[in-house]
């Protein structure tokens, strides 16, 4: 067995692990530390398949920013299982319910997928290189990226004067 089909199979029992431990965690806290465990296998998911710069962004934008954002939003809640209401047993069956659906609906949706028998390159080609990022942004899609970049400022604007209107 070769080192990155190795990898492969502890990356996918990682993160599926992880999501499985996400979903039946009774701390809100232990939760989200799963959950930072399962984009960690993610982003090593997207190196194996030779996209660094996805992997990397995945790393640092949901793990290291969002996540630790969810950590301290529910330290400060500060959430106690004697202060939660109990729920109805409606209320449970709706949950039940709704859950059911997705899950058909999921499952409608990959039954009509098409499956191709092609294998992802590994170790060669050029997708998901930063270089034909870079590339794709300032040639193909220049006045988008632009115009966004014109709306982030404007966005940074805009919090900078309603954060001023306090003081």
């Amino acid at each position: 067995m070769s080192v990155t089909v190795f990898l492969f199979y502890f990356l996918s029992v990682l993160a599926l692990g992880s999501a499985i431990m996400v979903v039946i965690s009774r701390n809100p806290v232990y939760s989200v530390l799963w959950l930072i465990s399962t984009f960690f296998a993610i982003s090593g998911h997207y190196i194996l398949m030779n996209a660094q710069f996805i992997g990397i962004v995945n790393l640092i934008v949901y793990a290291g920013a969002i996540m630790v954002l969810f950590l301290f939003v529910i330290m400060l809640m500060n959430l106690n299982a004697e202060s939660e209401p109990k729920k109805n047993k409606w209320l449970k069956l709706a949950g039940v319910v709704s859950g059911g659906c997705l899950l058909l609906v999921m499952v409608a949706a990959l039954k009509s997928a098409e499956v191709k028998g092609e294998m992802v390159q590994i170790n060669e080609g050029n997708i998901g290189l930063i270089e034909n990022l870079g590339k794709a942004l300032f040639t193909d899609f220049v006045v988008p990226f632009e115009i966004s970049s014109i709306l982030f400022l404007s966005a940074m604007v805009g919090a900078v004067v309603i954060g001023k209107k306090g003081d």
